[in-house]
């Protein structure tokens, strides 16, 4: 079954960043005292921007929609053509593992975030990571 008008211009208006996930975890990551830029690429040869970089200690984070990025506690499959959305929410899987491996061989680490966890908790994580980074631990 096809996808209907409704459910595209639905989908087409899903925002890309600065979500509320992800101003959530940067209003906490802001809070703690960290300091980041937006989304930028981590690496200026890749295409892929991460939501939250942390340059200096070479951490990027990612802010995953669970649909879209097939959360395995909370990805649904629709019925209507789900041919076509298994093979987009499995492409985007593979973006993202391609891009993980890409930033790990150029000294980058990725973190990825759910959109359905804790802003609060998230941040705690990244930050422990950030400064692993900056204190010269390797944390993988």
């Amino acid at each position: 079954m096809e996808t209907t008008p409704r459910t595209r211009a639905r989908m087409s208006r899903q925002k890309s960043r600065n979500t509320e996930v992800e101003l959530a975890l940067r209003r906490a990551l802001h809070a703690t005292g960290l300091r980041y830029r937006v989304h930028r690429r981590p690496l200026k040869e890749v295409r892929r921007e991460a939501d939250i970089l942390f340059g200096p200690a070479k951490v990027a984070v990612f802010v995953d929609g669970c649909f879209w990025h097939g959360c395995p506690q909370h990805a649904t499959w629709p019925k209507n053509n789900a041919d076509f959305w298994r093979t987009k929410i499995e492409g985007n899987r593979r973006r993202d593992r391609d891009t993980d491996e890409r930033l790990a061989s150029a000294g980058w680490l990725a973190v990825r975030v759910w959109e359905h966890e804790d802003p609060l908790q998230a941040a705690a994580r990244v930050r422990g990571v950030v400064e692993m980074r900056r204190t010269g631990g390797q944390r993988h």
